[in-house]
């Protein structure tokens, strides 16, 4: 006979599936690099994944071409290169062996709290994406509120703090480059 649930065990369990809990747990490698990168949806590192299973089946596949289609697989071949390098998701455009070893982790590194991380505008990725879900940080004119916004290398160089941000305030004061004029804005 198995006793009653108290509240707070009632609570505790209200989300819990018991039936189907193994399955949706994923790998360890996968719960890994949802930790590390702060993914907060199951789905955008699925996503990640998927992308890149067939950015590595294209590459076999332009690999596997015979050699009478030697231009146009030099053609596609330069131009995934050339995508993918400026996604920032390869650091060469030297070969398509590089797409082969394309991983989720790739497009996980190019989300906006990585990156904040990579220009030290964060100390730690949990405080990169509180930045970035409470509006502290703009991608150009654009505020951005989603930690899932892949930024590409064309987009990298204008990450900045928004105007009203108080981090902004704190960081200007430190450096000693606030301006009285911006006390308004």
């Amino acid at each position: 006979m198995v006793r009653k649930l108290k509240y707070h065990e009632q609570k505790l369990l209200k989300r819990l599936e018991l039936v189907s809990w193994e399955a949706a747990g994923g790998s360890l490698a996968e719960v890994r690099a949802l930790r590390r990168y702060r993914v907060a949806r199951r789905e955008d590192y699925a996503r990640y994944k998927a992308l890149s299973r067939e950015v590595r089946a294209l590459a076999r596949r332009l690999r596997d071409l015979g050699p009478a289609s030697g231009a146009f697989r030099a053609r596609a071949a330069a131009a995934l290169l050339a995508k993918l390098h400026a996604m920032g998701l390869l650091g060469s455009r030297r070969s398509l062996a590089l797409c082969e070893r394309l991983s989720a982790a790739a497009f996980c590194r190019r989300r906006l709290p990585c990156l904040l991380l990579k220009l030290r505008m964060a100390q730690n990725m949990r405080d990169a994406v509180t930045f970035v879900e409470q509006g502290h940080v703009r991608v150009g004119p654009d505020v951005v509120t989603d930690p899932a916004l892949l930024v590409t290398r064309a987009m990298e160089d204008f990450i900045t703090w928004t105007d009203a941000s108080r981090l902004r305030r704190k960081v200007l004061d430190y450096n000693e480059e606030r301006d009285d004029f911006d006390l308004d804005a």
